[in-house]
């Protein structure tokens, strides 16, 4: 039984089939996670957001089966296109980071229009965390060649001019640093601690209609890992934004 899981619903005032509806399952479904069934990832985050609670304290303390793995790291969820994260997702990876956010993106715009993240992410940053991010740089061969491959051509290079004007509030508040890149970037990375947001791009396809996995950092030299080492190679050569 999960006694976590019940005293959330109790304390958001919602019945089995309050949850249920607004996350089109089936009552037995939710009987069997209030029971001590492990939810899917995806059911996971949507209960997290709903009932306002941490992930990390209601099920990963639980004696239940292993997520899937991919080469060794937890694969929590995974997204047909980048468009089809919720938006609560997003906020969750950031909200629930302690040690260190990372972003690492040509232009990230839809991060940088998001009110609501900058708001996280200036909160962390004022609370201590490392907040890094990466931008490609507008001058770039690079970007240049992404806009093109992508049939947009010079609006990748503004779409990255944009999110720097944007990003203009976090700029002034310690523990925020944003960097330039002029490197190729086959994925996108959104990383909060052991969680990271993967983006892998593909040829002439936009970064939002490409898939995103839900990877977590469970052991040394795992696939996490790997995409944690390219953001810090990209971050050691890039420039910071003057």
């Amino acid at each position: 039984m999960n006694d976590v899981l019940r005293r959330a619903f109790a304390e958001a005032g919602l019945t089995e089939q309050d949850v249920a509806a607004r996350l089109g399952v089936d009552v037995k479904t939710v009987r069997r996670w209030l029971d001590g069934r492990r939810p899917y990832p995806r059911h996971r985050s949507e209960l997290a957001h709903l009932l306002s609670i941490d992930q990390a304290e209601v099920w990963r303390a639980d004696i239940q089966p292993p997520s899937p793995r991919l080469g060794g790291a937890e694969i929590e969820a995974s997204y047909a296109h980048r468009w089809a994260v919720p938006r609560h997702v997003w906020h969750w990876l950031f909200s629930q980071a302690k040690q260190e956010i990372g972003i690492l993106v040509y232009s990230g715009l839809f991060i940088a229009e998001d009110t609501g993240i900058i708001r996280i992410l200036a909160k962390k940053a004022q609370a201590g965390l490392p907040v890094r991010i990466l931008l490609g740089d507008p001058n770039s061969p690079h970007v240049a060649e992404r806009g093109a491959d992508e049939g947009v051509g010079e609006a990748m290079a503004a779409k990255i001019r944009n999110s720097i004007v944007l990003y203009q509030p976090l700029r002034d508040i310690d523990g925020v640093e944003i960097r330039l890149h002029r490197t190729v970037l086959y994925a996108s990375l959104y990383r909060a601690d052991d969680d990271l947001l993967v983006n892998p791009h593909a040829f002439g396809i936009t970064a939002s209609n490409a898939p995103v996995l839900h990877i977590r950092h469970v052991e040394h030299d795992d696939v996490a890992s790997i995409y944690v080492d390219s953001f810090e190679r990209v971050w050691r050569s890039a420039q910071p934004l003057a």
